[in-house]
């Protein structure tokens, strides 16, 4: 975990082709303190990062991100509002690449969504 006790995992689960996570944020991280005090807003790559955490645990490999592509930040992550957040995760493997189509979903709406290859 790049970020010591930033989340824990709630549940996750696969459906579909789709593994479907739900974690929970730590409002009260170091992290917030200075991004930023009066309005805590989790970085965009702290969640492009988040996805990789997962395919890690999920797959039981560790990965090297190679390339990201139509990453589109839709919406804040505010812990303070919502604390949950849903990764939804789609994968295939191409060679040694593994490639993701994942959309992070927090307080009802799509805050982001990525297509990212790792090695």
């Amino acid at each position: 975990m790049l970020l010591k006790d930033f989340y824990s995992v709630i549940q996750s689960t696969k459906e579909e082709g789709k593994i479907i996570t739900q974690i929970r944020i730590n409002k009260d991280h170091v992290l917030y303190k200075g991004h930023f005090p009066d309005r805590p807003v989790t970085p965009g790559v702290v969640l492009m990062h988040l996805f990789k955490e997962e395919m890690e645990r999920q797959t039981g490999r560790k990965l090297q991100f190679s390339k990201a592509s139509n990453v589109k930040f839709m919406a804040v992550v505010d812990p303070n509002v919502d604390d949950v957040l849903i990764l939804e995760l789609e994968t295939e493997e191409n060679f040694n690449a593994l490639n993701l189509k994942g959309i992070a979903k927090h307080n009802g709406c799509v805050a982001l969504k990525i297509n990212a290859s790792y090695n």
